[in-house]
């Protein structure tokens, strides 16, 4: 079910209703939410609603075995590993297996051993990445004291369900879901206007600038790179940049916009991506949930950057190669987050001959911006790419590509050129902008929400794309 659905419609005002008008009644509430969140689930394929109720009832067992162990170190530890691994191991069959085996059998073959193991023709649930990756989070959490004791039952199951964030993120915390869960908001005080403009705003990201990117410039260009000139090809590769933004940022508004609704505060997961000067900025912006997950769960657990470079230098390659390999079963995500390593690494290294240089403050965030944002888009192309060959095949176009540029138009140039420099606005100016609109009279909001329907109806495609993310 998608989000900029007449179906998702349907389906949200039942729930909106339902949530209000069983919150009182605790029990039949959380029981109501959940049915809802594994139909939304299930509209998919009703198979995959199976595999997450036995994430729920498998990960509530591991928490009631950790509170069992929790007065013995090791076995406290012990049980968690198992639990970890679990997790790990249920996403990796249905995500990784076929990625792992073929990958196997080529090795094998360049020495001339033939190899055929099993292939099991298994389908990928959608959102199994962000619900396993909540669950290890729930359980290290419980490990770690952020959390006294173990959720209960529906608690849980409402926590890794809920329906707004459970196919592309934002990866939510237990520590800030479970208090929003056991609270009681009041109805009358529900951020209505934020929500409907958080949503009307991810709308016209989705609909509007992502789709209209997608079909006339980016897909056209990727799909066969060598149709197209050199000229087209950059444009394509900063379209790309621009478009998975406004996608999956725009599945967060709508997502974020959608949770309001129905009383809860869900975290932001984009601050202006594009207008960081280092890499390391950029992580703190883009996709914020996952990328301070692994840094919380990954990255400091080995060690982070306490003992040494080349400690330091280890993690951080083996945090992005996986956060690459999280994205999916393909080497192009693999050299994705092996750019975004290198490009780390680097960094550090020159910012460290950098400083005792006396190079001017702005001359240094605008060169830092400019290799940000292209080590960033270089890797984008890696990301977007259906195979290491069609990528390959893309950045030798850039190089050797000759003219014409049909697709390099005026429009086209104007809307990536706005999308990029609208990265810069002051956040404390689009906050306030939000804020005087959810301050003004319902009937005022009525009619702008009803003018930025209308906008987006008008300029947004026939059907309906699925969110880029919604593969991972």
């Amino acid at each position: 079910m998608l989000f900029p659905t007449v179906a998702f419609a349907c389906f949200f005002c039942v729930a909106f209703l339902a949530n209000w008008l069983l919150r009182p009644a605790f029990t039949t509430w959380r029981v109501t939410m959940i049915a809802l969140s594994l139909f939304f689930y299930g509209w998919w394929d009703p198979r995959f609603v199976a595999l997450l109720g036995a994430s729920i009832v498998g990960n509530h067992l591991a928490a009631a075995a950790l509170e069992w162990a929790r007065p013995t170190r090791w076995r406290t530890n012990a049980t968690l590993t198992v639990a970890v691994v679990a997790n790990l191991a249920v996403l990796g069959v249905f995500k990784y297996y076929g990625f792992f085996v073929t990958s196997a059998i080529n090795g094998l073959a360049r020495f001339g051993i033939e190899a055929s193991p099993p292939l099991l023709d298994l389908t990928l649930p959608i959102g199994i990445s962000f619900f396993t990756f909540q669950a290890i989070g729930y359980l290290v959490d419980l490990r770690r004291g952020d959390l006294d004791e173990p959720l209960p039952f529906l608690d849980l199951a409402f926590f890794l369900s809920f329906f707004p964030q459970l196919v592309a993120g934002p990866i939510v915390r237990a520590t800030n879901m479970a208090p929003q869960i056991q609270r009681r908001p009041d109805p009358r005080r529900v951020p209505a206007g934020e929500a409907f403009w958080l949503i009307t705003i991810g709308l016209f990201k989705k609909l509007v600038i992502s789709s209209y990117l997608a079909t006339t410039l980016v897909d056209p260009v990727f799909d066969v790179p060598g149709n197209h000139s050199r000229a087209e090809v950059l444009l394509a590769v900063y379209g790309y940049a621009v478009q998975i933004y406004a996608d999956f940022s725009g599945y967060t508004d709508i997502a974020i916009g959608c949770a309001l609704l129905l009383g809860f505060r869900i975290p932001a997961n984009f601050n202006a991506p594009y207008r960081a000067t280092s890499l390391q900025d950029f992580w703190r912006r883009w996709h914020i949930s996952l990328s301070s997950w692994l840094r919380d769960y990954l990255y400091i657990p080995l060690g982070g950057s306490q003992r040494g470079a080349i400690v330091t230098a280890r993690n951080v390659a083996i945090t992005m190669l996986l956060g690459g390999l999280w994205h999916g079963a393909s080497f192009t995500f693999v050299i994705w987050g092996g750019i975004h390593a290198a490009g780390l690494l680097v960094e550090r290294v020159v910012r460290h001959l950098w400083r005792p240089t006396g190079i001017p403050a702005d001359v240094s965030r605008v060169v830092g911006w400019l290799f940000t944002f292209h080590v960033v888009a270089l890797a984008w192309v890696f990301f977007r790419a259906d195979s290491l060959e069609r990528a390959l095949d893309l950045l030798d176009q850039l190089v050797a590509g000759g003219e014409p540029a049909p697709l390099v138009t005026t429009g086209l140039v104007a809307l990536i050129t706005a999308a990029l420099a609208a990265q810069f606005v002051p956040p404390a100016m689009a906050t306030a902008t939000r804020d005087r609109f959810a301050r003004t009279r319902p009937a005022l909001q009525a009619v702008t929400l009803a003018a930025g329907l209308t906008v987006v109806a008008r300029l947004g495609p026939d059907g309906v794309a699925p969110f880029i993310y919604y593969q991972f």
